[in-house]
C-alpha cells in the first residue's frame, strides 16, 4: 500500500474513507477476478443494443459506480449490513465484443454469466437495457424455471418490434418460451403507461404472471404489493429485476422509456424490504440512462434501491449457506 494509514486504522477498509477517494466501483468493494473468493458479485452490464427509442443506459454502470460511493455499510431500517452477512465483490463488465448484432450480443452476455453462476456467485448486475435480463436469466435459471418478482412500469412481455424479438420490451416473454421462468410464480408491479394496442401485455395475463397496473399499487399500498408477491413468488428460487423507470420521472428522468404517474424512491425502498426473506438467487436493476439524467437524481435513485436489493440478496444467499 502506498498510501500508509498512520492516525485511523479503520480506514484500512476502503468502504470506511472519504467518499471523494478512491477509483470507484460498486459500493467501494474490491474489484476482482477471484470468483472463489465472492458470494454476490455485482456486476455492469453496459450494453443498450436492445433499447427502441432512447439510448444511453450503456453509460449506466460506469456513473452507477461512482454514485454507490454515497451508500454506507449498515441498513438502519432493517439491521442489515451486507457486507458482514456474505462476501461482495464488483466483478467488472460483462462487456460485449460485438455489440452491434443483437442476439450474438446476447450469448456472450450469457457466456460471461454462465461463468459466474456456474462458480457459486450470486449475480447483481447494473444494465443496460432490459434485453440483458434474458440472457442473464439463461445463466441463473440454469437448473429449471425460476419466479420473478419485476417492479417496472412496462410488463416488457411483448414480441417482435421492426424485425427482432430480443428487444428491452421482450425479455420476459422470451424467457417464458425458453423455459427460464415460472410464468405463476411472476409478479410485475407498477405497470402503467399509454399502449399502441390494448392487447400489448396480453402475454403476461395469458401465461398467468400476477399484473400490478399502477392504480392498484396506488390504491393498496407497498406493504399489500409485498405480501401479494411474496405469496406469488413462495419459497422457490426468485429473481429480482428492478426497472428504473417504475419509478416516478420526477424523481428518475434519466430514462429511455419514462412514465409519469410512477412509484416513489420511498416506497419502493419499503417494498424490497418488505420481500425479506425471498430466496432471491440473482437480480437487475436496468434502463438508467446518464444522458437523460439531471444532475445525478436517477443514478442516486438506483443506487439506493440497488442497496436494498443487495440487502434482501444477502440475506438470501446467507441463508442457502448457513
Amino acid at each position: 500500500m502506498v498510501k500508509r494509514i498512520e492516525r485511523y486504522p479503520e480506514l484500512a477498509d476502503p468502504q470506511l474513507r472519504p467518499r471523494y477517494t478512491g477509483i470507484p466501483t460498486f459500493f467501494r468493494r474490491p474489484y476482482t477476478e477471484d470468483l472463489a473468493a465472492v458470494d454476490i458479485g455485482v456486476i455492469g452490464v453496459p450494453f443498450d443494443g436492445g433499447v427502441t427509442h432512447r439510448t444511453g443506459t450503456r453509460h449506466g454502470p460506469r456513473e452507477m459506480r461512482g454514485q454507490s460511493s454515497l451508500i454506507r455499510r449498515f441498513n438502519p431500517a432493517t439491521g442489515v449490513d451486507p457486507f458482514a452477512l456474505v462476501r461482495v465483490a464488483d466483478l467488472g463488465d460483462a462487456w460485449v465484443e460485438k455489440p452491434y448484432e443483437l442476439e450474438g450480443a446476447h450469448a456472450e452476455i450469457a457466456d460471461f454469466f454462465h461463468t459466474v453462476c456456474g462458480a457459486g456467485v450470486t449475480p447483481l448486475s447494473v444494465g443496460g437495457d432490459h434485453s440483458i435480463s434474458l440472457p442473464i436469466l439463461r445463466a441463473a435459471a440454469r437448473g429449471g424455471p425460476v419466479g420473478m418478482v419485476h417492479i417496472d412500469a412496462h410488463c416488457d412481455t411483448g414480441d417482435d418490434y421492426l424485425g427482432s424479438r430480443f428487444h428491452h420490451g421482450a425479455p420476459f416473454r422470451r424467457a417464458v418460451e425458453e423455459g427460464l421462468l415460472d410464468p405463476k410464480r411472476v409478479i410485475q408491479i407498477g405497470i402503467r403507461g399509454s399502449l399502441n394496442a390494448p392487447t400489448m401485455w396480453d402475454f403476461s395475463y395469458a401465461s398467468g404472471m400476477r399484473v400490478v397496473p399502477i392504480e392498484e399499487f396506488d390504491d393498496k399500498g407497498w406493504a399489500w404489493a409485498a405480501e401479494e408477491a411474496r405469496r406469488i413468488v413462495g419459497d422457490g428460487p426468485t429473481y429480482f429485476s428492478f426497472d428504473i423507470d417504475s419509478i416516478d420521472p420526477s424523481q428518475a428522468p434519466g430514462t429511455g422509456t419514462p412514465e409519469a404517474g410512477g412509484i416513489m424512491v420511498r416506497e419502493a425502498q419499503r417494498l424490497i424490504r418488505a420481500l425479506s426473506g425471498v430466496d432471491f438467487i440473482g437480480g437487475d436493476l436496468v434502463e438508467i440512462s446518464p444522458p437523460f439524467d439531471v444532475g445525478q437524481m436517477t443514478t442516486l435513485a438506483g443506487v439506493t434501491i440497488l442497496y436494498e436489493m443487495l440487502c434482501v440478496m444477502a440475506e438470501a444467499r446467507a441463508k442457502r449457506s448457513a
